[in-house]
């Protein structure tokens, strides 16, 4: 787990300092050398040596010790393997994650992020509004691919600091006239609730409001405020810079950070050791000052304000109106707190009814594990009865066998018949395998705290190397399955590999266009650049593409999965049902949708309300469990089909579990309605529907994968178990 932003209260319990200090540094040495020992061990090739190996029989050690004590060893040695991983992330940070240390009078440079509002949806430039440009220009501050993909446009800004050097009425710049249309866009962001986003040291400034006698806490700070008839925008900012002394001195070292490595010492001039600070919190409270255009007139940037400003964030005073400008000044005040660098982050992942949210993630945990447990008891018990039954029969009455079996051995002949449209069913099965390899990986490095809320587009980027790299998983599931269902025919492998590479990625490819033509035509910076586009394409067909062919090559090459039963060239006739079979299999999805649905009101929030969601070890629980019932469930409707005779099991096993996605898109219907009530416009709603559209379709093929392949599994269990004539 990264210790850097979710772990700190245990680093706090335990009595560790996070930062690499000394003693972190002996820490490391220790363990590197358990690392060793233990990688020797495991590299060493020789077969009574290495406990992964084959032993050698003539050893007259190995001779005498059981299997179940080897195998012990062997166990011993995954658990050290696992305490390992975990007590060196408890003892370092993890990439993304290292300190800044800044000396008395350093310079602290504010960034500032995409303004954006819950109300749109819609992200735009902080520079699409006439607020005051740094001397050096705007320059693009961007460090990933995910944080383009997400709509992040950080860009340098000429808010400047000192560390540890209070400041008060700082002049920043006086805009020019506003004309017409910047007066009319102001007022629009202004009714749309737009939020400033500044960001320093990595730290989104936050805002606190009393409201009823509670804090509410808010990222950002709003552009502006309507008050009956008029505007008024905040014009004046004061921060509140948090710091916390640095603990370990007289040490210069190397820092990695966002803007590059810098080499800071704490020693001084005359040698005496001047403390270092780190920066722990950025808050900022906004105001509305009316200014003096007058005073303004022969002031530079960072010269002072002549008259005394008082910040009253309950008054506004500040009223745009057409061909006038408009003065920005701000404050700083540096307050040195007892947070540790390690927890600074807690402000911003604290949740509103933290406890509400883990007593329902424990308390939808225990359900769906006992619901899982009963079907799992009923479907063995089930079974094996009939498995029993028929091997009596075979016993006791092999000439009357034939008049007196029902279920699912009449089908025997057809259980295996190829179903319709094998391309796109392989195609798709091998999707889901990329899909979902794509979201236990990603969703496993964020719970151990590579991918945290601190390292903006790592998630994005994450995902997006994942999949690509799976493409060779993709391309050998499809066109193994495809030789499977064709009885070891190789050919239209080729075919089925670029079904394959292209069939969800050529969906997302033309979901994503339509919905960034709407972003370009709002000018929003949530539009893909052309750019991007392009880098996008070639990533697509320079290396998933590929890897998908390489997949499917070693899936031509690899055995194909041999069939227990024959199949007759004549169908049998599927006789009628009381009920349409589909009926079932579109009600099978509740099941596995009651395992997210609670989880998945955090994650819609995270999404759309522009919260932090972190809880990814509970994530990956609820993952885990998912698969478990989206197989229990094809399980139980593909014995249920063919108890009934019937034999078309391949693309029912699939929808059985995958219509948990009709599920996940009817309360994404019903999160628009009841939740984002205050999204308006068409152009909100049409992206919204595209991105739940976009994310049911890759949910649909990962869940229906787990169903397709376990009814598989059991199916081919099934039939091979049992003696047929």
């Amino acid at each position: 787990m990264d210790i850097s932003h979710f772990s700190s209260r245990g680093s706090q319990k335990s009595g560790q300092n996070l930062p690499p200090t000394r003693t972190n540094r002996n820490t490391y040495k220790f363990f590197a050398s358990r690392s060793s020992s233990v990688t020797q061990q495991s590299l060493n090739c020789s077969p009574q040596n290495s406990p992964f190996g084959v032993p050698d029989l003539g050893h007259p050690d190995l001779i005498k010790k059981p299997l179940k004590m080897r195998s012990f060893e062997k166990f011993k040695i995954w658990v050290l393997l696992i305490c390992l991983v975990f007590e060196l992330g408890y003892g370092f940070y993890l990439p993304g994650s290292y300190p800044h240390k800044y000396g008395v009078g350093d310079l602290l440079n504010v960034k500032v992020n995409s303004l954006t509002s819950i109300d749109t949806e819609l992200p735009y430039s902080y520079y699409s509004l006439p607020f005051c440009q740094p001397q050096e220009g705007v320059k693009d501050s961007a460090e990933n691919l995910g944080e383009l993909l997400m709509g992040d446009r950080i860009e340098n800004s000429p808010y400047r600091f000192k560390m540890y050097t209070n400041e008060t009425e700082i002049f920043m710049c006086q805009s020019k006239p506003l004309s017409g249309e910047e007066f009319k866009l102001l007022k629009k962001r202004i009714d749309e609730m737009y939020q400033v986003n500044l960001i320093l040291d990595n730290l989104p400034a936050i805002r606190y409001t009393r409201k009823a006698g509670y804090f509410l806490r808010w990222t950002g700070y709003p552009v502006g405020i309507k008050v009956q008839d008029a505007y008024y925008v905040f014009n004046h900012l004061k921060f509140t810079v948090l710091v916390h002394k640095y603990e370990e001195t007289n040490v210069a070292r190397v820092m990695g950070t966002g803007d590059g490595a810098e080499v800071i010492s704490t020693v001084g001039k005359d040698g005496s050791e001047e403390p270092g600070y780190m920066v722990v919190g950025f808050e900022v409270v906004p105001c509305s000052v009316q200014h003096a255009p007058d005073s303004a007139k022969n002031l530079k940037m960072y010269n002072k304000y002549p008259t005394p400003i008082k910040c009253d964030p309950t008054t506004v005073a500040m009223a745009i109106k057409e061909n006038e400008p408009v003065s920005f000044t701000y404050e700083v005040n540096f307050v040195e707190s007892d947070i540790k660098w390690p927890s600074r982050w807690d402000a911003y992942l604290k949740m509103e009814g933290a406890k509400v949210h883990w007593f329902s993630i424990l308390n939808s945990l225990m359900v769906i594990t006992f619901l899982a447990g009963i079907v799992l008891v009923i479907f063995l018990r089930t079974v094996r009865r009939d498995l029993t039954r028929y091997e009596e029969l075979d016993k006791e009455a092999q000439a009357q066998m034939n008049e007196e079996l029902s279920g699912w051995k009449l089908v025997v002949s057809d259980v295996f018949r190829a179903p319709s449209n094998p391309g796109l069913l392989c195609a798709m099965v091998g999707d889901g395998v990329q899909i979902l390899g794509m979201g236990v990986v990603t969703i496993m490095f964020a719970a151990l705290g590579f991918m945290s809320p601190a390292s903006r587009g790592t998630l994005i980027t994450g995902m997006l190397f994942f999949y690509m790299i799976l493409g060779v998983a993709a391309g050998y599931v499809a066109v193994r399955l495809w030789r499977t269902i064709f009885c070891g025919d190789h050919k239209g492998w080729i075919s089925v590999s670029w079904k394959a590479a292209c069939f969800f990625p050529g969906i997302a490819f033309l979901i994503l266009t339509t919905l960034n033509f709407l972003l370009w035509g709002s000018h929003s910076t949530g539009a893909i650049p052309f750019s991007l586009f392009v880098v996008l394409i070639l990533l697509w067909f320079c290396i998933s593409v590929p890897l998908t062919l390489v997949g499917g090559y070693l899936g031509a090459k690899a055995p194909h999965i041999e069939y227990p039963v024959r199949t007759n060239q004549i169908p049998r006739e599927i006789p009628p049902q009381k009920y349409p079979s589909w009926l079932l299999v579109l009600g099978a999805g509740t099941l596995p949708f009651g395992t997210l649905f609670i989880e998945l009101f955090f994650i819609m929030s995270s999404l759309w309300m522009g919260r932090v969601y972190y809880v990814f070890g509970f994530l990956l629980i609820v993952m885990i469990l998912l698969v478990i019932v989206c197989a229990e469930v094809s399980l139980v409707l593909t014995y249920m089909h063919l108890c009934v005779e019937d034999w078309k099991w391949w693309w029912k096993s699939f929808f059985a579990s995958g219509s948990v996605a009709i599920y996940i898109f009817l309360y994404s219907v019903n999160y628009l309605i009841f939740d984002l009530k205050s999204l308006s416009g068409p152009v909100s709603a049409t992206l919204y529907l595209g991105y739940s559209l976009f994310m049911v379709l890759a949910i649909m093929l990962a869940t229906g994968t787990v169903g397709f392949l376990s009814s598989f599994w059991f199916v081919h269990f099934l039939f091979s178990s049992v003696k047929l004539d």
